[in-house]
């Protein structure tokens, strides 16, 4: 007779893995958009670049926040790198924010401004937090998170008419290596784990309220004609 399979997970997942399944790609948005791009009108472009540039956007990131908080040596030239990188990175969605236009609040009462302002504030403490680890996981989920949606930000940048760069990150491997290495230790992997967690909910969260101001946006049209 044939083994029943086991039903117990034979290996922890990698970072990369946790990303994939509980980061940006795993929203409903981001899945219609990498399915069918054309969907997105100037209005979404605009709201996508503003409020990535709303969040990440500001010096300092939370890669910066990390560097002054982080005690592991194996870590500091992964954040030297990333720092480096994600400075360019902010520069190309600055780019990206004033080429797309400004965007259209959907009503008076509309607060999603606010609203991303409050993420960036809750990233703010999560990646300034005194517990060992827990910055610098926040700082691994950014930079894969970020390289998950860099296809998608360079499909904008050329529907605007930006020339897309590389992006200059730490490579997904390297990331993925330097954070198995990290969590061996028990108390630092839980730190990890709940920066990594905390910081992809923030993403996740952004493209729920993207996805919600385009729904509206799509409804007041389908009001008007």
């Amino acid at each position: 007779m044939k083994p029943e399979p086991s039903l117990i997970p034979t290996a922890t997942p990698s970072l990369k893995e946790v990303v994939t399944q509980h980061g940006s790609l795993s929203t409903s948005y981001t899945q219609a958009i990498t399915d069918d791009f054309t969907i997105l009108s100037g209005g979404d472009i605009a709201d996508i670049a503003h409020f990535l540039c709303v969040l990440h956007g500001s010096h300092p990131s939370v890669l910066d926040h990390a560097a002054t908080r982080t005690n592991e040596p194996l870590a500091r030239d992964w954040l030297v790198q990333a720092m480096d990188g994600f400075t360019t990175e902010r520069a190309f969605i600055t780019k990206l924010t004033v080429s797309a236009g400004p965007i259209i609040g959907l009503s008076i009462e509309d607060q999603s401004n606010a609203a991303v302002i409050a993420q960036r504030k809750a990233l703010e403490m999560l990646s300034q937090s005194d517990r060992n680890g827990c910055a610098l996981g926040a700082s691994f989920a950014l930079v894969l998170d970020w390289q998950a949606i860099r296809p998608l930000l360079e499909k904008i940048a050329l529907k605007l008419g930006v020339e897309p760069h590389s992006a200059i990150l730490p490579p997904a491997e390297t990331t993925d290596a330097l954070s198995h290495g990290l969590t061996k230790s028990s108390p630092i992997a839980r730190a990890i784990n709940f920066g990594v967690d905390q910081l992809l909910a923030q993403h996740r969260g952004l493209w729920q309220l993207l996805e919600a101001r385009r729904n509206a946006r799509l409804s007041d049209w389908q009001s008007l004609s």
